[in-house]
């Protein structure tokens, strides 16, 4: 895992050794857009409410989203049709709260360490 994460505009960002952002504080779209690009991923709009949803929880709690209340929340926005563990994990393969923290600029999740 690389140790730092740049940006496109020429901006090197610290990461820890689990290749999340050191400071939070450096997240963008943009910083997401570019972490999904190095594991080849284009981030969708289904990938962005699971990202927007990990923060807001993480923001409410401060702590990750266990992946039962990540279901539970996509169903209660209407994504119903995807919102299960096989279709997460097909959007996030390295798992959904654990990759979508990562992109989400978030603190690696303790049950991910």
């Amino acid at each position: 895992m690389n140790d730092s994460l740049e940006v496109g505009n020429g901006d090197v960002l610290p990461l820890d050794e689990y290749g999340h952002l050191r400071n939070r504080d450096d997240w963008s779209p943009v910083v997401a857009d570019r972490m999904a690009e190095q594991d080849g991923i284009e981030l969708s709009n289904q990938h962005w409410l699971v990202i927007e949803i990990l923060r807001e929880y993480f923001d409410e709690f401060g702590i990750e989203s266990p992946m039962r209340v990540l279901v539970s929340r996509l169903k209660m926005r209407g994504s119903g049709a995807w919102a299960n563990s096989r279709a997460l994990y097909q959007l996030f393969p390295e798992g959904p709260v654990r990759q979508g923290s990562r992109y989400g600029g978030l603190p690696i999740p303790l049950s991910c360490i």
